[in-house]
């Protein structure tokens, strides 16, 4: 499979030309020259370079470089490998600790050596340009502005973040989704889900006391907003003057089209990942527990399961599919999963009509399945038809037995 390698960004470039409209001019210009070198990078054929002493590829070592508010990588400066002392800069140690994390957490959940299964090193680079608002992986490695300070704060401090980026990593070796429409929303959702999940593994987080949310920590203090995507409720991370209301549907009756170019976010991939955003989320209250168990493992093996051009339809069959292969026809899990594809608008294909109004019951037919109120239902609901399966195979394994 031919890999493109893409520079993947944290802040979407909807809510970076909303800023261009605020009555500050250096808001105005944080985000014009955040615009303007991201456009560069990605004009680039490449923005990597080989480092003379850094440390070599295996297990997932993790090097920081400084970049002292400089734009040109190569002239970056070795400040932290695996074998030196913390550093006194504690975006270093943040980026340091946050790349670990994110390593051990693929390492101990789904036994992956690092981004590409074979040990690929993990770089970061910290202090990238002078108040730059947004923090990318480049296809080889990690980098981190500073923020304005005015609007956004320092990327190393939101380990979901961190995660989110280094798992377009993990994409890029496994499914390649391409970036651009279905796709490309479905390659920043599974990228929203893993960098959620590690941060849950990371506090021990079960999927109901967790705030599903994606850089809540990137937003300076004075800045309303709660961050910048919810899994849980898409569309609901912030509504102020200043940015606007966020975009994100919840349901394909919502789907945003928009053209495949860079201001038009490659056909809205941060947009419409809401979408399938929420279908995790319903699959993992609907299973309950630790969402980086079961519905994780699903989502994990259904990326491995994808290819470039794989829409959301066909995740969520796979979801399905996987769903089954690893805990059973009609188990609790799988009933999840079809549930919860049916609350954002996506039928599993070949589910027979029957059930598939008993789930729409279980829900609520108008996809009331994301409200609050109708969550533990959906739950108690999933559980008792899985029981009713259960009992329906012994019973039938015992008819079986008397002839």
């Amino acid at each position: 499979m031919t890999r493109t390698r893409h520079v993947n960004c944290i802040i979407p470039p909807h809510l970076l030309d909303k800023l261009l409209d605020s009555d500050d001019s250096e808001i105005r210009k944080a985000a014009l020259d955040t615009l303007l070198t991201t456009t560069r990078l990605r004009g680039e054929r490449s923005v990597r370079a080989s480092f003379a002493g850094a440390a070599a590829a295996g297990n997932g070592r993790r090097t920081v470089f400084d970049c002292r508010q400089g734009r040109f990588l190569p002239f970056a400066v070795l400040v932290r490998t695996e074998e030196g002392a913390e550093s006194g800069d504690i975006s270093v140690n943040r980026a340091f600790d946050g790349l670990g994390t994110t390593r051990d957490f693929y390492q101990k959940v789904f036994q992956r050596n690092s981004l590409d299964g074979l040990g690929m090193r993990l770089d970061g680079y910290v202090h990238f340009d002078a108040g730059y608002n947004n923090a990318f992986w480049d296809g080889r490695q990690m980098v981190f502005g500073d923020g304005d300070g005015r609007m956004f704060t320092d990327f190393t401090g939101s380990i979901d973040v961190i995660a989110h980026e280094l798992t377009h990593g993990v994409t890029e070796f496994t499914a390649g989704l391409a970036y651009h429409h279905q796709s490309g929303a479905l390659n920043e959702s599974i990228s929203d889900v893993f960098g959620t999940l590690v941060k849950q593994w990371a506090s021990n987080e079960s999927a109901e006391t967790a705030d599903w949310l994606i850089g809540a920590d990137v937003f300076t203090p004075d800045i309303d907003a709660d961050a910048l995507r919810s899994l849980k409720a898409p569309g609901t991370a912030y509504d102020n003057p200043l940015l606007g209301k966020d975009p994100q549907p919840d349901h394909m009756s919502r789907f945003v089209n928009l053209p495949n170019t860079e201001r038009g976010d490659y056909g809205g991939v941060h947009i419409n990942s809401g979408i399938p955003n929420k279908a995790f989320y319903l699959t993992a209250v609907g299973i309950g527990g630790f969402s980086w168990e079961a519905a994780g493992l699903i989502w994990y093996e259904s990326l491995k399961a994808s290819s470039m051009e794989t829409k959301f339809q066909d995740f969520a069959d796979t979801t399905y599919q996987k769903a089954e292969e690893l805990y059973g026809a009609g188990s609790a899990e799988q009933l999840a999963v079809m549930a919860a594809w049916q609350g954002v608008g996506i039928q599993i294909s070949g589910v027979p009509a029957g059930v598939a109004r008993a789930r729409s019951l279980a829900a609520g037919r108008d996809g009331g399945v994301g409200r609050e109120d109708g969550l533990a239902a959906l739950s108690k609901q999933v559980g008792a038809l899985a029981a009713q399966v259960r009992e329906l195979s012994e019973d039938i394994t015992s008819l079986k037995a008397m002839r």
